[in-house]
């Protein structure tokens, strides 16, 4: 397999992308809503709960804050990778590439980059809006910088990407079976559901530390092995061009 001609295949997937404001748009908006939007209201619940008499709960309500992270790197990524197969599919633009000498496993691997690095970097210029407004807010309660701390890198350069990869690949198995971008992105949706009961469990008591955090992160590398496995089966350019209509 050639990661030049991989490459080349995400860069031209992302330079499509940069021009579609249904894939800028959440792409930018969630993170910045994040980042931005949690940092105040725990400065808000600060402000209405007697400042520092609430340093035993912040650190519980934050990790579930930052937690949203890992939502949106398996929220974000199912509009790109249903468009780059799915979408260039119905648009006609997907059999030029497919009849190229180019490889399954080089065009899969291409698609997989579009939908994966856009993502990372978006959470992460997120991650980094949000924890210094975290810190701003929270350090007169706390007597102390909050971020940055084990959980959230674990978060960042461990969970996150393997969520997101499981979105994607889980994707790509839809993509396989459906006929149209919206479709395949209300299908792949599903693979966020267990993200939101996990965050709801944080809220309500469940400890997201870093322990628990690399659990779950084994978890997905599990999953993330199989459904490669499973979508390296079902991506055929052979029966891409001829069967799914």
């Amino acid at each position: 397999m050639r990661f030049s001609q991989a490459w080349t295949i995400a860069r031209h997937d992302m330079g499509i992308f940069r021009h579609r404001w249904g894939i800028m748009g959440p792409l930018i908006g969630l993170p910045l809503g994040v980042g931005i939007g949690f940092p105040l209201l725990v400065s808000y619940i600060i402000a209405t709960n007697g400042g520092s008499s609430f340093a035993t709960y912040l650190p519980q309500l934050i990790n579930a804050f930052s937690f949203w992270f890992i939502i949106g790197a398996g929220a974000l990524p199912t509009t790109i990778a249903a468009y780059g197969i799915v979408g260039e599919k119905v648009e006609k633009s997907l059999e030029p590439l497919l009849s190229t000498p180019t490889t399954d496993g080089e065009i899969l691997l291409g698609k997989t980059l579009a939908a994966l690095v856009p993502t990372i970097l978006a959470i992460w210029a997120g991650s980094v809006l949000f924890q210094g407004l975290i810190d701003w807010a929270s350090r007169g309660a706390l007597g102390y910088l909050y971020y940055p701390n084990w959980e959230m890198s674990v978060i960042l350069f461990l969970l996150a990407p393997l969520v997101c990869l499981y979105a994607i690949e889980f994707c790509v198995l839809v993509s396989a079976r459906v006929t149209d971008v919206r479709s395949a992105q209300q299908f792949a949706g599903i693979t966020f559901a267990p993200l939101i009961f996990v965050y709801v469990a944080g809220e309500i008591g469940f400890s997201l530390d870093t322990t628990n955090l690399l659990y779950i992160s084994g978890i997905f590398v599990v999953l993330d092995l199989a459904l490669f496995l499973v979508s390296r089966r079902t991506f055929h350019r052979e029966e891409i061009l001829t069967r799914w209509k």
